[in-house]
């Protein structure tokens, strides 16, 4: 499954950041640790400060590691975003609206 992470590093976080920590290559070694992937990896303007495009087998992967980096205390918050398949989705919702009897 493809899924977006974002981030908003906490201050101290952003201090270890300007000292060149390489977080690149902290958020490599993460999803190999997992299993998963990184397809690309921004710094961003914005509400997060970095955006990281990942592949990772399940939803419990991708919630384990949001999970593991909010406990780290090295975010103010992070999110993910999984990536749908809005054909199959619309395809379902088709299926479904034919077979649904509304109330009343």
């Amino acid at each position: 499954m493809k899924a977006l992470i974002l981030a908003k590093y906490a201050p101290h976080a952003l201090k270890g950041l300007i000292s060149g920590s390489d977080r690149e290559a902290a958020v490599e070694k993460l999803m190999d640790t997992v299993g998963g992937s990184v397809e690309h990896i921004a710094f961003v303007r914005g509400k997060y400060d970095i955006v990281v495009r990942v592949e990772v087998k399940d939803q419990e992967t991708a919630i384990g590691l949001v999970l593991a980096v909010k406990a780290s205390g090295a975010c103010e918050e992070v999110e993910y975003l999984e990536e749908v398949n809005m054909a199959q989705i619309v395809k379902a919702a088709q299926t479904a609206s034919g077979a649904y009897t509304p109330a009343g």
